[in-house]
């Protein structure tokens, strides 16, 4: 039975954590009716983090990206809308108009074209609107092709207005005319891969996109590289991307190393040959033919190439051609550029590998700064977070903790904080110490739990020893059960040495066991002496949802502690502790020293495995709990009044139910 109970309460457990998630929708709808778009929109997308398949938060937030001016944002959300509920006519509507507004007039055709079908008459209107002006087009821009087969621009245009019209054949053959005729226009070929991708014509779209990714204006090489395969390019694709872009000396010269490093001299000799006839001053394409040449052993073609490099501009080049020749190397030093150029180069570097995402080469970027200049503090700020997101927290904290001496107050106070959040974590030894004094109205009673514990971090491994004092005692003792039955004992009063070990906490949730010597400040006739062995583990998990009691935060809320213990001095017992809270924190209040305030509701839960009365209840009611900005943010203060129902009333010499009145006091620190 106890297995039992105690699967229940767990089952109970999770429906009112996931009850006590904070939802985010109100805090929107609110955020909306003040005109509040910016927190609307961050409340939005939380929503759809909780719950992304539910379109109409992805419409409504639509609806709002739109007030702020924010269209392609919004038209991405009516997107995925309309994915989630394609019946949804209006939503789709939505949708393509936004695509026409910010020039996606395919997709915007094909929607309009698609609602136009299932007889929607604003889609049909729509649809005319967009597709007359391309129709006609067509035919006249056709005409003119007609009339002058070598007038690029109508080519051009006609492949455009064919695109866009879904004519991906038309397209495709005016493109492919549009780029012969001009072939200095590699944004033809991002044009042309396109529209064969389309047509999943799928090798000859990778030979133009592979061209158009090489040797072209950077917009145009990003957006070809957008649509290439993750992978590098094979020597036949390479090959066949070549025969439509012959002139492309990048391309070619990229399959020349290509070549060379999988030790295909001749094919390398070939293209490195026509490399050189189309690029001559591309000295290090001159010096690698040189060197495959003088490999085979023809130095008479070899050495003019080779001389041409010693003479030209490139001192390391040259270096390595005289280094080949077994001559001496030049006097000639480089000079070094200014470390200034070196630091500022490195760290725009790193900042947008930071914004993309690329830690690691952002971290390499930032010692390179720092190398060039050991005293910028701000390079020693970003050291110390981008190790910290990487989970190297001990190289973390020392460069937090160099960074915190910053003459500049913002890096400085930046650092500092992120140096003391860090820092107890990567202590060798902890000390913590935890205490919660509380009075209860049904026992007329006043209790105290406290704990002092030392911890020792071990490198690489998530566990924790420790050593232990508890405290458990009340001012009372014990109450009178009544004639035969004796005194009921309240608390343990003892306190506890013991050594226990406990895992690194993870999303919350810690494991640990002790073992200990328990020393009574009293004892009882059923006790065995004043010092008695204590044997303790379980787990715990602890999760906290919306706006918690902290500075400058006020709304929804809700908390969740859940304890597993395993007790021996009860009996052996598995004691199962449920604590569930939600409400709604106020806004501090700068007089009475910063006042921070919640008002609650508590749902607790506890059930244990030999079915003991005591042991087995529900209770439920109001609370209130706050705390003051300037006293520590660890002190806080809660009063709760409480309506309990025991589950078991065998054995249970009181009332089934009661009402309690429990105030308590929290404080922890550790150093």
């Amino acid at each position: 039975m106890g297995y039992h109970r105690i699967g229940i309460v767990l089952l109970l457990t999770v429906q009112m954590v996931r009850a006590q998630a904070a939802d985010p929708l109100p805090k929107a709808y609110e955020a909306l009716k003040i005109k509040d778009y910016t927190r609307a929109i961050e409340h939005f997308q939380q929503a759809i983090v909780l719950t992304p398949d539910r379109p109409a938060i992805h419409t409504d937030l639509a609806y709002t990206l739109l007030k702020i001016g924010e269209s392609e944002a919004a038209r991405d959300q009516f997107a995925e809308a309309m994915r989630l509920n394609p019946a949804d006519e209006h939503v789709a509507l939505e949708y393509a108009f936004l695509c026409y507004e910010t020039k996606q007039q395919v997709a915007a055709r094909r929607t309009f074209e698609r609602l136009a079908a299932a007889g929607n008459p604003t889609a049909k209107e729509a649809f005319e609107n967009v597709d007359r002006p391309l129709r006609e087009g067509i035919v006249r821009w056709g005409q003119v092709v007609a009339v002058d087969p070598q007038n690029f621009s109508a080519h051009e245009e006609l492949a455009r207005l064919a695109e866009q019209r879904d004519e991906l054949e038309l397209a495709r053959t005016h493109y492919e005319i549009a780029w012969h005729l001009k072939p200095v226009r590699r944004d033809l070929l991002l044009d042309l891969g396109r529209v064969l991708k389309q047509q999943d014509r799928l090798e000859d779209a990778n030979a133009a996109l592979l061209a158009a990714s090489r040797g072209a204006e950077p917009r145009v090489a990003e957006e070809a590289h957008e649509l290439l395969a993750a992978r590098y390019p094979y020597v036949y694709e390479f090959e066949k991307a070549l025969a439509l872009d012959p002139a492309n000396v990048e391309l070619r010269r990229e399959l020349a190393y290509l070549h060379l490093a999988m030790d295909h001299r001749p094919e390398a000799e070939a293209q490195f040959v026509s490399v050189v006839q189309s690029s001559p001053d591309d000295l290090l394409s001159v010096a690698q033919l040189g060197f495959l040449l003088l490999k085979r052993g023809d130095e008479a073609e070899a050495r003019p190439l080779l001389d041409r490099v010693l003479a030209g501009p490139d001192e390391d080049l040259a270096d390595r051609v005289r280094s080949t020749l077994h001559m001496p190397q030049s006097l000639k030093r480089r000079e070094e550029e200014p470390k200034a150029q070196v630091l500022n180069e490195a760290k725009i570097l790193a900042n947008r590998s930071l914004e993309k995402g690329y830690l690691k080469d952002a971290l390499k970027y930032l010692r390179v700064a720092n190398e060039n200049d050991p005293v910028d503090f701000e390079v020693m700020l970003q050291l110390g977070w981008t190790n910290n997101i990487l989970k190297n927290d001990s190289e973390a904290l020392r460069w937090f903790d160099l960074a915190r001496r910053s003459p500049d107050e913002n890096i400085a106070v930046e650092a500092a904080k992120a140096y003391k959040n860090l820092r107890p974590g990567q202590q060798r030894f902890r000390f913590t110490v935890w205490a919660m004094p509380m009075y209860s109205s049904r026992w007329n009673d006043a209790f105290t739990y406290a704990q002092g514990k030392v911890e020792m971090r071990l490198n690489h491994i998530p566990l924790r020893p420790y050593f232990s004092v508890r405290l458990i005692a009340d001012a009372r003792g014990s109450v009178e059960l009544g004639a035969n039955l004796g005194p009921q004992y309240l608390s343990e009063r003892s306190m506890i040495l013991a050594a226990g070990i406990a895992t690194v906490p993870w999303r919350g949730i810690t494991g640990w066991f002790e073992a200990g010597e328990a020393f009574r400040f009293r004892t009882t006739p059923t006790d065995l002496g004043r010092a008695v062995p204590d044997y303790r583990g379980g787990i715990s998990y602890g999760k906290g949802f919306g706006n918690l009691l902290a500075n400058g935060s006020h709304g929804r809320f809700a908390e969740n502690n859940t304890d597993g213990v395993y007790i021996s001095e009860f009996s052996n017992d598995l004691i199962l502790y449920v604590q569930g809270r939600a409400g709604y924190t106020f806004r501090g209040m700068e007089t009475l020293k910063g006042f921070h305030s919640q008002i609650l509701w508590n749902l607790n839960v506890t059930a244990d495995l030999k079915s003991q009365y005591w042991a087995n209840f529900v209770e439920s009611g109001p609370g209130f709990k706050f705390r003051f900005e300037q006293l520590p943010p660890s002190l806080v203060f809660s009063v709760n009044l409480l309506h309990g129902v025991y589950l078991i009333n065998e054995g249970n010499p009181r009332r089934p139910n009661y009402n309690e009145a429990r105030v308590s006091v929290w404080y922890a620190f550790t150093h």
